[in-house]
Formats: C-alpha cells, sequence, structure tokens
C-alpha cells in the first residue's frame, strides 16, 4: 500500500508513567520547547531515538543549507531509546548455520560495527558523559544441556573471525562474581553505557540546522507533497518526511501488519558498599545476556556498582506501560536477583521501570524509502543502540545521493514479512511468547 496521498490520523500515542532509572541518575535538563505555530522544513524527522538522530545529524551534514525538524512525542533519554540495557551490540546474538544465515550475520556485523564506531566518535569528539565502558558482553547458559548450542555459536563467531573466549563455570564465577551460570561466551566488542545519558548527549550537540522539539506528537499525517504533520500546538509543511516512531508507526499505512510492539522491564539496585561488593569477589563492571531471549534475563554490574535485571517480554500494540504493570514484575526481578546474588539480600532495588522494542516476523527491518520523499527506519528487533544509529545514517545517505557501502548491507537485509491483522496477531503473539517461556523456563 502506497503511503503517498494519504490522511492518518493516530490513534494510540506511546505512555509509560515509570520513571526511567537510567534518567533518574542523571542530573535534570532543560527539554527543548514544544513546536507551536505553523512551520515549513525541508526535512521532518518524527521520532528522536537512535535512528531519528542518527538521521537528522548525518542529513543535516550531508545538506548543510537544508532546514530539519526534528520531534518526539515526549522527552530525550526518557523515550524508548533511554530505556533499554545499555548494551552497544558488535555482532548478531545468533548466527544459524547455512550460507544464506551467515551471509546475513555477515551483513550485520558490518553494520553493527560501523555504528558502534560512530557512536563512539561523537562520544569522544563531544565529551558526552554516557558511561562509555568498552567491557565487552558475556552470553551465558544456565543449564549444562545447552552446551552443544553455545558450541555451535561459538563456531559461528569463529566462522564471522570474531574474537570470543569460551568459559565454564569456574571462568565465569570469577568474572561476573555469581556462580550460577554454567557456560558462557564472552566477546570482547560491546561496548556497556547509560543509554539515557546517550541519547541526551547525541541531541545536544546536533547540527545548527536542526531544530528538536520535544513533547510534540504527530497527531495527524497528510502525505502530500509537501507533506504536513500537525501536533497539539502546531504544524509542519515538509518537502520529505522521515519516519522513525520504531512500533508507534504500525498505525501509518504501509506499516500495519508488519510491526510487533512489545515491552521490558528492567530493576536496578543501589549501589553496593566496599563491603557488599567484596563479598562477590569485587568483580569489574560486566554485561550479560541469556541465551533464552524471552524467558532468560539480561544482567549488567555497572561501573557504579549497580545490578541492573531485566526480564519479562509482553505484547503491547497500544505502546502503553503503566507503573501497575511493571510492579507486577519486580517480585520477579527481585527472585532473579537472589538466585544469581544470594550474598547481597541486603541489597535492594531503587528503581524499576519498562521500555518498548519492535519486532518484525522475520527480523527484517522497515527501512527505506517507501514512498515519493517518505522515508523509515523501524523495527530495530533489538540491538537497537548500534543497530538503530547505523539505520539512520545509512537512511541519510540514501535520501541524499550520497555513496555508503553499507547501504547495500541495509538492503540486503530485506523487508519484513506480513503479519495477520488483529486479533488474530495477539493470539498469535501471546501464543508464542507462552511457548517460549515454556521452553525456556529452566534458563530463567
Amino acid at each position: 500500500m502506497s503511503i503517498n496521498n494519504k490522511r492518518v490520523q493516530v490513534r494510540h500515542l506511546p505512555l509509560d508513567n515509570n520513571i526511567n532509572g537510567w534518567s533518574a541518575l542523571l542530573p535534570a535538563r532543560q527539554a527543548s520547547a514544544p513546536l507551536r505555530g505553523q512551520h515549513q522544513a525541508d526535512w521532518l524527522v518524527v521520532g528522536a531515538g537512535y535512528a531519528g538522530l542518527a538521521f537528522a545529524r548525518r542529513l543535516a551534514e550531508n545538506r548543510p543549507q537544508d532546514q530539519v525538524v526534528l520531534i518526539d512525542a515526549g522527552l530525550v533519554g526518557d523515550n524508548a531509546s533511554g530505556r533499554n540495557s545499555g548494551f552497544v551490540i558488535d555482532v548478531p546474538h545468533s548466527v544459524g548455520s547455512t550460507v544464506a544465515e551467515h551471509k546475513t550475520a555477515n551483513n550485520y556485523k558490518r553494520l553493527l560495527q560501523a555504528g558502534t564506531a560512530d557512536l563512539k566518535d561523537l562520544v569522544q569528539r563531544h565529551n558526552i558523559a554516557c558511561d562509555w565502558r568498552e567491557q565487552g558482553k558475556f552470553q551465558a547458559a544456565v543449564q549444562p544441556e545447552l552446551t552443544p548450542a553455545m558450541e555451535a555459536y561459538a563456531k559461528s563467531l569463529e566462522t564471522l573471525g570474531v574474537a570470543f573466549q569460551l568459559l565454564d563455570k569456574t571462568a565465569l564465577a570469577q568474572r561476573l562474581g555469581t556462580s550460577y551460570y554454567k557456560l558462557g561466551i564472552f566477546s570482547p566488542g560491546c561496548v556497556l553505557l547509560n543509554p539515557a545519558a546517550l541519547t541526551r548527549g547525541l541531541a545536544e550537540h546536533l547540527p545548527a540546522n536542526v531544530s528538536l522539539y520535544e513533547q510534540t506528537p504527530a497527531l495527524r499525517f497528510n502525505f502530500a507533497s509537501p507533506s504536513e504533520v500537525q501536533t497539539p500546538y502546531g504544524a509542519i509543511r515538509a518537502k520529505n518526511v522521515v519516519i522513525a516512531t520504531n512500533g508507534c508507526a504500525a498505525q501509518l499505512p504501509g506499516f500495519a501488519n508488519q510491526l510487533i510492539g512489545l515491552s521490558t522491564y528492567a530493576s536496578l539496585t543501589q549501589p553496593l558498599t566496599p563491603e557488599q561488593r567484596q563479598r562477590i569477589g569485587d568483580p569489574q563492571d560486566w554485561g550479560l545476556t541469556p541465551v533464552s531471549a524471552v524467558a532468560g534475563a539480561t544482567v549488567r554490574y555497572t561501573h557504579d556498582h549497580r545490578i541492573l535485571i531485566r526480564q519479562q517480554v509482553r505484547h503491547t500494540p497500544r505502546a502503553t506501560n503503566l507503573a501497575l504493570d511493571t510492579s507486577r514484575q519486580v517480585s520477579q526481578h527481585r527472585q532473579l536477583f537472589l538466585a544469581r546474588f544470594p550474598e547481597l539480600q541486603d541489597v535492594d532495588f531503587e528503581h524499576s521501570w519498562s521500555g518498548l522494542i519492535c519486532f518484525t516476523r522475520n527480523g527484517a527491518p522497515k527501512w527505506g524509502e517507501i514512498g515519493e520523499h517518505v522515508y523509515t527506519s523501524v523495527g530495530c528487533n533489538g540491538a537497537g543502540i548500534s543497530k538503530q544509529t547505523v539505520a539512520g545514517t545509512t537512511l541519510a545517505d540514501l535520501a541524499s545521493g550520497v555513496d555508503n557501502p553499507l547501504v547495500a548491507d541495509m538492503l540486503a537485509l530485506g523487508q519484513p514479512s506480513h503479519l495477520p491483522p488483529r486479533p488474530v496477531l495477539d493470539l498469535g503473539v501471546n501464543a508464542y511468547l507462552l511457548k517460549e517461556r515454556w521452553l525456556g523456563r529452566r534458563e530463567v
């Protein structure tokens, strides 16, 4: 379905009344004012997450004479991009065994590593204080029965030319301060950080020809020539429109039945005291992802000596997370925390929150030019910091006619496959999540 000449009323805006723990650790900031009145621009970017920020920055650099307007329904650093676990992933979580799967994995490897390199350059150039830590990443299994699968993943990493270490229970315990895991793979290229601080810093150092407006949701779209977007207090007419709202884009023509909106939940402890740190061997900061993405728990030991637990995935097609939804997960987080660190029963959670992610059925992003003067980058499928950063920069180069070999890697990922309409989709997604929780129940 073509998006041109379509008028769309937005029915559901993202809503999350949980205080983001990453933002709560940072000093207060002065948000950009909401857009008011009538505006004109060469480019309108809807969504100030990693893809939107990267697109606006690169486009403004490619075309310094063009005016770029960037709007976000919420606050930078407190939107979905600031609520993830803070892993800048450099290699795919899974590879597969076929020639086609390895080719796709190589595409992702080049893209993820380019996104990481872009972010490192920006962090260093602008002195963005986001706890940037090049500590690598562990992927670990709780049950020894998964040894063959872990060894197969290790062989795939070897084929991709990725450095790694295969670690047994003893080696993991020495590195992590917990004996909960039986086997793990450590790869050194991942970066750990505070995602809210990163997105704030990226927004604060946009080129001069980018105007950022926060708390400015797009309420109505008229995809014409030029296009027009209505906001609560004004409107923008723009020659070109970029949709970078991830799961919320499912309400637009050409996006329906392609995107799955999910929520995840996280809890972060108070800082460990020196004595508490000694109980677990006083390890360096680290990050760990589970073998089972749905059932397992992502865990971090942060640079400021806090422990993060992220676990539980819920289907949220209307992008709504209430404090009550998050409170239901905290007791589960507590059990997971104590199972891994029984020595720390006197350590309490200081923050618990939720975040939105967007998946597609076949793992391919919705990316590229989808109509005359209309572009998009949505459907991050996880690994959003590096992946959506490079997706935004390559999309800007595509739109600007700038040669970039990574555009071919993005195009090679394909397009999202079709999904059934709601409520059939709801039943299917919930059934899939239940199945994955059952199959991965011993990995919790």
